[in-house]
């Protein structure tokens, strides 16, 4: 698979919906998270990331206009251990609690399935950072409707061994706009991790669509140390 430029597959893109990056940064020295969500309705783009304990939040910017907090309200980001957990919806909860209960990050989205917005049938898209036994590995996954039928569930998993320096996986819920959304299809896509946080948390708030993006989450955890630095972009201040 050939790797590509994750500012090119943003701008091209007015809509890829959710999308998660997961991959190891440019020096080598650390893995690497970003999550971002955005909104065509006022009650999703109503809303902005808040750090929690160790991971992040979904709240209501304005709460007097949050119509249905059903989809749209929930934790992308748990940390359980040396795992990191990102996700676009309460499915971060179902993982935090399976893995605890010692299953593994497959086992517990098979209790899962895509979400109940019809007629998009939004995928649930998820990933995994494990740094366990001093190790580095991610994966990432899919959880979606037989091309817009929802009487099959349809699940794949990727995982990343020993990431390569550089280059991380993109996975998003959305092909592009339309009604309805079509799915992301396909592979995680293999991109580019360049710059520092700051540099490729700029990059990746400034290559969303303006009028749709919402919130961006960005994370670099070092291999070494397993200190974390976060920064959060949120449209709504």
């Amino acid at each position: 698979m050939n790797i590509v430029s994750l500012q090119k597959e943003l701008k091209q893109n007015a809509y890829p919906g959710r999308g998660i990056v997961l991959g190891r940064s440019a020096d080598g020295k650390y893995a690497v998270s970003a999550y971002f969500i955005m909104g065509r309705s006022e009650n999703s783009r109503n809303r902005i990331f808040v750090e929690e304990g160790n991971g992040i939040r979904t709240e209501a910017f304005d709460p007097s206009k949050m119509v249905d907090p059903s989809l749209i309200i929930y934790a992308p980001v748990r940390v359980l251990g040396d795992y990191t957990i990102v996700t676009n919806g309460d499915q971060t909860d179902t993982v935090y609690q399976l893995l605890q209960a010692g299953k593994s990050f497959e086992e517990s989205l098979r209790t899962r399935e895509f979400e109940p917005d019809a007629p998009n049938y939004t995928s649930r898209i998820s990933g995994i950072i494990d740094q366990s036994n001093n190790g580095f590995s991610y994966a990432l996954s899919i959880l979606k409707s037989a091309d817009g039928n929802p009487s099959s569930c349809q699940r794949y998993t990727f995982s990343y061994g020993n990431p390569q320096v550089g280059v991380g996986h993109f996975i998003h819920t959305y092909e592009g706009d339309g009604n309805p959304l079509p799915s992301f299809q396909g592979e995680p896509k293999k991109v580019e991790i360049v710059g520092d946080i700051d540099g490729f948390g700029e990059m990746l708030w400034n290559s969303l669509n303006a009028d749709n993006k919402v919130s961006l989450f960005v994370r670099y955890i070092c291999l070494k140390t397993k200190q974390c630095e976060t920064r959060i972009y949120n449209k709504n201040q």
